[in-house]
C-alpha cells in the first residue's frame, strides 16, 4: 500500500520536470553573462588605461551561441564616475576600464563604482538581453611628482641666549601638494647658507652646533630649503633669522651707575629708566633696599659746616651754649695744636691719636657745673683697648686726681660720670651711667647728646633715646679748696702733673649748656642731613607699594608684589641736597634686591646693583668788602663818647662767575652764524648767602686797653643774634646771619683813643667769612689819620721857622704803617698868621708872573698864525695828499698852569677855614660835587683838542 503512494508521486513529479525542459528547449537565450564580483583598479594621473585585478572578462553559458553567448557590453552605475568600460571581444567578454578624461589625484585618489556585463540576446536587434549581476569596482589613481614643496611661512624668527647649546630653537616646515604618500612627504631639509653654527634635521628642527656669544654675532640671518621624496626641491627658499640675547640674568636694568648733581637744582631723579629683570620667572613679591653711602661727608651726611654754637641757634636753642671745640682763632686759640681735616669744604672734625689732648681756658666754662645741664658731641670711634677714654674731664688741678665729671669711653660702652658736690647732702646718689652702645665703636661718626638732670641722665643717640643699662652710686666728694681743670681727649691728674687716659679718635661739636635741657626738636634738627634720599610716589600706585626711610633718609625700603607698579616707583626715587654750598664729591648708591617666588627651589637671585651720585663742586661765591679805605678824623672825634666810625660806607657784596653761551640772536646779527664754534662768556652775577664771622684785627701794634679801643652797640648785635668777642687784637663778631645785617652792624663799629697827643695813624683790616670759613672775603684795610689841632696864639714866635707845617693835610699822603708816635711838641705847631700872610702874597706873585708869561705866548702864537695865513693866500699847490699835524696840547698847557695856579690861590686863601676839615670829607666832597665840574671841564679841554675840518680838503 505504502509502496503503490510512491509510485504515484514520482510519476506526477516527472510529468512536471518534463514540461519545464520542453519549454526550456523552446528558448534561445537561456543564461545571464557573468562577471566577477570585485575588481580593483590602478590608473596613473594624466593616463586613462586602467589596470585591473582580475582583468575584466566577462562570462556567459550560452557560448558558443551567437548573440546569446556573446558579451555585448559593460554598464558602469555610479554618479559622475569618470570612467567608462569598453568591450574588447565579444565572444571572449574581454573588456577594459579607462578614464574617460585625465585623472587628477590630488582632486580625487580613489574611486569607487558598480559595473554590469549584459549579452547580446536573441538576435541582432539585442531582444531578450540578459545582464550580469553587479560588481564593485575600486580604482586608486596613482600620483605623479607634479608638485614642489613650499614652506608653511614666509620666514622664521627665534631668539636664543648666548652661551647656551639648544636641542631644537625652531622647526621649519614644508609641505608637498602631491597626494601620494611618496611625493608628498618631506623626506630632507637643507641649510643653504654656508658656514653657520647651525644644522637642521629631516624634520626640520634647527638648533645650534657650538654655543652662541652675543659680543660675537647679534643675529643669524639662514637660507633653508626643502625636498620631498621625490627629490624635488622647494619652489622658493625660506629666511630664518635667530636672535641672540645675552644671557638672562635677573637684574636691574637701564641704571646709570655714574649720576651727576648741580648744586641749586633741586631733587634729582636717580633711576629715571630703571626696570627689573626677572627672565620671566613668577614673582610673588620683591623687596629693594636703597642706600646712599655718605658717611664719609663730614660726619655721617652733608651738614651745614657752621660752628657748633652757630648751629645749635639755628636749631631754636636756647643762649648760654659753651663751645669747646671752636676753630681755631685768634680769640679761641686753645685747639691750635690738634690735628684738624684740613678742609673747609665740609665739617671741621679734630683728630686725637691717644697722645693729644687740650686743656680748656679757666673761665669758660662754670666751675661748678650747676643741673640740668647739656652736653653734646660727635664721635667717631673704634674697637679699642681696655684702658678709659676720656671725651671730657674735670678735674682737680693740682695735689689729687679727683674727677668731679667726666665723659669717656669704656669697652665700647659710654659712661658718664657726675660725682656730687660737697655743698650737698653727704648720701648716696646716682654718680654713674653706663650705656652699652655698637655706635661707640662702629668707627661710624654719630651725634651723642646728654641731658642731665640727677637722679635721671636722658642719652640720645642720633636722635634715638638709650637707656643707662647700668647706674652706680658714690659718696659726694670732700670739701676742698683745689681749682680744677676742663679737659678734652685726656684726663688730668692734678696728683701727677699729667695727662692720663687718652681718647682714641675724632671729636667735633663738644659743647655744654648750663640751666636748660636740649629738647627732641632742637637735637632732631642738629643731626639732620641735609641730603638724602626722596621719593614721590605716584598716585596709580601708592597703594600697591609700601616704602620706608631711615631717620637722616640715607636709606630706604621698597616692598611690593606688582612688578610694574615696583618699577615705577623706583624711577621716582631722587637725591636731594638742599645746602647752597653743598660739599663736592662722591656718594655711592647700593640696592640690595630680594625676590620671592612660587617656586622657592628654582627661584632668581637678583645681585646688588651699584653706582654713585657724582656732587659738583659748586660755583665758589667771591665775597668782596669794598668802601671808604683812608680818611682822617679830628683828634678831638677820636676821644670823643661817639669815638671814629671805621666803616662808615662799607658794602658787602658776592658773587660767582658762570660760563655761558653767547647769544645767538646778537652772533646771527654780527655774522657770527658763519662760525661753527660755539662761544661761551664769562659772566658774574651776584647772590646773597649768609655769613658767619666777620674778623677786625688792627694792623700793627696791639691795642693798648688803657687808653684806645674798638666799640660796637650791643643791642644790634642781640637784634641780629650775633655775639662778639674782643681781646687787644681786635673783634670778632660771629653768628650765622645775612650780608646786609652784618653790613648794619660793622657800620656801628668805633674806634675811640683818649691819648691822641702821639697819635698820628691807625691800620685796621677788616675780613669775613661764610661757612666756618670756607669762603673768605679779601681783606679790606682802612687807614685813619689822626688831625691835631691847636690854638693860632701858640707857639707865634715860631711861624718862621716852620715853614713845613704850613699845608697838615700833607700827612696823610705819607705812606706810613701802624700807627706813629712823633714828637709832641711838633704835632701842635700849627702856622700863624703872618706866615699866611707872607704864603698868599708870594703865591700872587707867582701867579701874575706866569699869567704875563701866558699873555706874551698867546700873543706871539697869534701873530704866527696871522703869518701862516697870509703866506697861505700867496702860495696856490696841490694839497690832496695833504698831511696835517697839529699839536693841542701848546694851549692846553697854557691854561692848565693858570687854572691850577688859580687853585692854589684860592686854597691858601681858604687855608684857615678848611683847617679843621678831614681829609676824607674833602675826598667825599671831591667824589660828589667835583664830579660835574671835572666833566664840563674835561668838555672844554676836548673842545680846544678839536678843530672844525667840514671844509679842509683831503
Amino acid at each position: 500500500m505504502r509502496f503503490r503512494g510512491n509510485t504515484q508521486f514520482a510519476s506526477a513529479v516527472g510529468v512536471v520536470l518534463g514540461l519545464l525542459c520542453a519549454v526550456e528547449a523552446a528558448k534561445v537565450n537561456k543564461h545571464k553573462p557573468w562577471i566577477e564580483t570585485t575588481y580593483h583598479g590602478i590608473v596613473t594621473e594624466n593616463d586613462d588605461k586602467v589596470l585591473l585585478d582580475p582583468p575584466l572578462i566577462a562570462l556567459d553559458k550560452d557560448a558558443p551561441l551567437r548573440y546569446a553567448g556573446e558579451i555585448c557590453g559593460f554598464r558602469i552605475h555610479g554618479q559622475n564616475v569618470p570612467f567608462e568600460a569598453v568591450v574588447l571581444d565579444k565572444s571572449t567578454g574581454e573588456g577594459v576600464i579607462r578614464a574617460k578624461d585625465k585623472l587628477d589625484c590630488e582632486l580625487q585618489k580613489e574611486h569607487t563604482f558598480t559595473i554590469q556585463a549584459y549579452d547580446c540576446g536573441e538576435g541582432p536587434d539585442g531582444a531578450n538581453m540578459k545582464k550580469s549581476h553587479k560588481a564593485t569596482v575600486h580604482i586608486q589613481v596613482n600620483d605623479i611628482n607634479e608638485y614642489s614643496p613650499v614652506f608653511k611661512e614666509k620666514s622664521y624668527k627665534a631668539t636664543v641666549i648666548e652661551g647656551k647649546k639648544y636641542d631644537s630653537i625652531l622647526k621649519v616646515e614644508a609641505v608637498d601638494a602631491d597626494c601620494s604618500f611618496q611625493f608628498s612627504q618631506i623626506c630632507n631639509y637643507e641649510i643653504v647658507t654656508p658656514d653657520v653654527p647651525f644644522t637642521v634635521d629631516k624634520d626640520g628642527f634647527i638648533k645650534n652646533t657650538e654655543k652662541l656669544s652675543y659680543g660675537k654675532e647679534r643675529m643669524y640671518k639662514l637660507t633653508v630649503t626643502a625636498y620631498d621624496c621625490g627629490k624635488n626641491r622647494a619652489s622658493e627658499d625660506v629666511l630664518v633669522k635667530i636672535s641672540v640675547k645675552p644671557t638672562c640674568k635677573p637684574s636691574w636694568q637701564g641704571f646709570n651707575k655714574r649720576i651727576e648733581y648741580e648744586p641749586g637744582t633741586g631733587s634729582l631723579a636717580l633711576f629715571p629708566s630703571m626696570h627689573l629683570e626677572t627672565c620671566d620667572e613668577p614673582i610673588t613679591s620683591i623687596r629693594a633696599d636703597i642706600d646712599l653711602e655718605t658717611n664719609h661727608i663730614g660726619k655721617g651726611c652733608d651738614r651745614d659746616t657752621y660752628s657748633e654754637k652757630s648751629l645749635h641757634k639755628l636749631c631754636g636753642a636756647s643762649s648760654g651754649t659753651v663751645e669747646l671745640l671752636p676753630a681755631p682763632s685768634s680769640s679761641a686759640n686753645w685747639t691750635v695744636g690738634l690735628p684738624t681735616d684740613n678742609g673747609h669744604d665740609s665739617d671741621q672734625v679734630f683728630e686725637f691719636n691717644g697722645t693729644q689732648a687740650i686743656k680748656v681756658p679757666d673761665g669758660l666754662v662754670s666751675t661748678n657745673l650747676k643741673e640740668p645741664f647739656t652736653i653734646s658731641v660727635w664721635m667717631r670711634h673704634g674697637p679699642g683697648a681696655h684702658e678709659k677714654e676720656t671725651i671730657l674731664c674735670n678735674s682737680d688741678k693740682t695735689e689729687m686726681n679727683r674727677h668731679h665729671y667726666s665723659l669717656y669711653v669704656h669697652n665700647c660702652r659710654l659712661i658718664l660720670l657726675r660725682r656730687q658736690d660737697p655743698s650737698e647732702a653727704e648720701n648716696y646718689k646716682p654718680a654713674e651711667f653706663h650705656w652699652k652702645l655698637d655706635q661707640a665703636c662702629d668707627k661710624e661718626w654719630h651725634h651723642y647728646v646728654l641731658n642731665v638732670e640727677l637722679p635721671t641722665v636722658s642719652l640720645f643717640v642720633d636722635g634715638t633715646t638709650f637707656e643707662p643699662f647700668l647706674v652706680t652710686e658714690d659718696y659726694p666728694l670732700h670739701t676742698s679748696k683745689i681749682e680744677t681743670q676742663l679737659t678734652i681727649g685726656a684726663c688730668w691728674q692734678g696728683g701727677n702733673a699729667r695727662m692720663a687716659q687718652f681718647f682714641r679718635g675724632n671729636l667735633a661739636g663738644l659743647m655744654i649748656r648750663s640751666g636748660k635741657l636740649e629738647n627732641k626738636k632742637v637735637i632732631d634738627c642738629l643731626y639732620t642731613c641735609k641730603e638724602g634720599l626722596d621719593v614721590q610716589l605716584p598716585a596709580e600706585v601708592a597703594s600697591a607699594v609700601k616704602v620706608e626711610f631711615n631717620p637722616n633718609q640715607s636709606s630706604l625700603t621698597v616692598e611690593g608684589d606688582d612688578i610694574d607698579a615696583f618699577d615705577k616707583v623706583m624711577q621716582h626715587i631722587s637725591y636731594l641736597n638742599s645746602r647752597q654750598f653743598p660739599t663736592p664729591g662722591i656718594r655711592h648708591l647700593r640696592i640690595s634686591t630680594t625676590v620671592k617666588c612660587f617656586n622657592e627651589e628654582s627661584c632668581v637671585t637678583v645681585p646688588d646693583a651699584e653706582g654713585y651720585v657724582m656732587v659738583l663742586q659748586p660755583e665758589e661765591p667771591k665775597i668782596s668788602l669794598s668802601g671808604i679805605d683812608h680818611f682822617a678824623r679830628s683828634a678831638a672825634e677820636f676821644e670823643s663818647q661817639e669815638g671814629v666810625t671805621l666803616f662808615p660806607e662799607l658794602r658787602i657784596v658776592s658773587t660767582i662767575t658762570r660760563e655761558v653761551e653767547a647769544d645767538t640772536e646778537s652772533e646771527a646779527a654780527e655774522g657770527a652764524d658763519d662760525d661753527p664754534t660755539v662761544q661761551e662768556t664769562v659772566v658774574s652775577e651776584e647772590i646773597m648767602h649768609n655769613l658767619d664771622t666777620c674778623e677786625v684785627s688792627v694792623v700793627g701794634d696791639e691795642l693798648d686797653g688803657e687808653h684806645e679801643g674798638l666799640e660796637v652797640d650791643m643791642s644790634q648785635l642781640q637784634q641780629h643774634g650775633l655775639e662778639m668777642s674782643s681781646s687787644n687784637l681786635g673783634l670778632v663778631i660771629t653768628g650765622v646771619n645775612t650780608m646786609a645785617n652784618y653790613e648794619q652792624v660793622l657800620h656801628l663799629i668805633r674806634y675811640k683813643n683818649w691819648h691822641t697827643e702821639a697819635l698820628f695813624d691807625r691800620k685796621f683790616k677788616l675780613v669775613c667769612s661764610e661757612l666756618n670759613g670756607r669762603y673768605i672775603s679779601n681783606d679790606f684795610k682802612v687807614e685813619v689819620n689822626v688831625i691835631h689841632t691847636a690854638s693860632p696864639v701858640d707857639h707865634a714866635n715860631n711861624a718862621m721857622v716852620q715853614p713845613n707845617f704850613i699845608n697838615p693835610v700833607h700827612h696823610a699822603s705819607v705812606d706810613l704803617s701802624g700807627h706813629n708816635l712823633v714828637n709832641a711838641h711838633q704835632a701842635s705847631v700849627v702856622p700863624s698868621a703872618a706866615t699866611v700872610v707872607i704864603v698868599v702874597c708870594v703865591s700872587f706873585l707867582v701867579f701874575m708872573i706866569i699869567l704875563g708869561v701866558f699873555r706874551i705866548r698867546a700873543a706871539h702864537q697869534s701873530t704866527m698864525r696871522d703869518q701862516e695865513s697870509g703866506k697861505e693866500n700867496e702860495m696856490d699847490w696841490d694839497d690832496s695828499a695833504l698831511t696835517i699835524t697839529v699839536n693841542p696840547m701848546e694851549t692846553y698847557e697854557d691854561q692848565h698852569s693858570s687854572g691850577e695856579e688859580e687853585e692854589e690861590e684860592e686854597e691858601s686863601e681858604d687855608g684857615e677855614e678848611e683847617d679843621d676839615i678831614t681829609s676824607a670829607e674833602s675826598e667825599s666832597s671831591e667824589d660828589e660835587e667835583g664830579a660835574e665840574p671835572e666833566d664840563q671841564q674835561g668838555a672844554s679841554r676836548q673842545q680846544q683838542l678839536e678843530w672844525d675840518d667840514s671844509t679842509l680838503t683831503y
